[in-house]
């Protein structure tokens, strides 16, 4: 009888040993497949992400490319007035060569007056600008108002100045010096709904953009920044001023030689 019980106790013991090395078996491979598991949605998930990133890329290199060559039929800023009803658009493109010399270097000398050898981003004047409260010139490059005017909207958040940011790469690495200040004179707001050197000279001061006198084209780089309630054509005291402001810092980079390398 007691070999019987000792027989019946070992045999009791080893399907418990058994039972138990089938229950660590098990539950290791499921910890195992759901490891698996884990790392196969990581991996699926990172080259949707990776896919996506690339098709972004793409799409963004393509908004950007074609203007090197073509004129923008339109911009952002454009639409955004059309559709907050502000009244006709006038937009009339014309090349670099028909646009006067003094209304480029007036611009640089308005805006951007290191233009010529950045790489978009004048970031000792972003520092100024950081430290300063009040500036009569912003920090932005033309090459930043250019991405702006084309893609974006105004405002001053972080996401909007990101892509600001971003685009202001691909224009500098997409398109040539001398490209990037065509379009932005070709887009800028010089009036209320009123776009580019050609429609400004002819609604301003009757005559083509490419025969501004530098007084004239000062007078068109003094309300840039804010030409919605600035007036070329009939000046105030400070679009005046700073006009001559302008003028004087054109004489000082050299006149319109200043923008022969570009």
């Amino acid at each position: 009888m007691s070999t019987t019980r000792d027989t019946q106790k070992g045999t009791t013991r080893r399907k418990i040993a058994t039972t138990k090395t089938l229950r660590r078996k098990t539950s290791g491979t499921g910890r195992t497949m759901l490891r698996r598991r884990r790392v196969a949605v990581t991996k699926r998930i990172s080259r949707h992400l990776a896919v996506g990133a690339a098709a972004l890329f793409l799409l963004t290199i393509a908004m950007v490319l074609p203007w090197r060559w073509l004129a923008p039929p339109t911009s952002a800023f454009m639409l955004r007035d059309k559709i907050q009803g502000r009244g006709a658009i006038d937009y009339r493109w014309v090349s670099w060569s028909h646009i006067s010399s003094h209304l480029a270097i007036a611009v640089v000398a308005s805006e951007d007056q290191k233009f010529p050898s950045h790489h978009g981003f004048d970031f000792a004047s972003i520092a100024q600008a950081l430290e300063e409260k009040k500036r009569r010139r912003g920090a932005s490059t033309i090459s930043q108002q250019v991405a702006k005017n084309l893609y974006l909207w105004p405002g001053r958040s972080y996401w909007r100045k990101g892509l600001e940011a971003y685009f202001t790469v691909l224009i500098e690495t997409l398109w040539p010096k001398r490209r990037i200040l065509e379009v932005y004179m070709n887009v800028a707001e010089f009036g209320p709904g009123i776009y580019g050197a050609e429609a400004a000279s002819r609604r301003i001061f009757s005559k083509p953009a490419g025969r501004l006198s530098l007084w004239e084209a000062s007078l068109l780089a003094a309300v840039l920044p804010n030409p919605k309630k600035m007036a070329a054509g009939r000046p105030s005291a400070y679009v005046a001023g700073r006009a001559s402001e302008i003028r004087y810092w054109v004489r000082k980079l050299g006149g319109i030689g200043y923008l022969d390398d570009i």
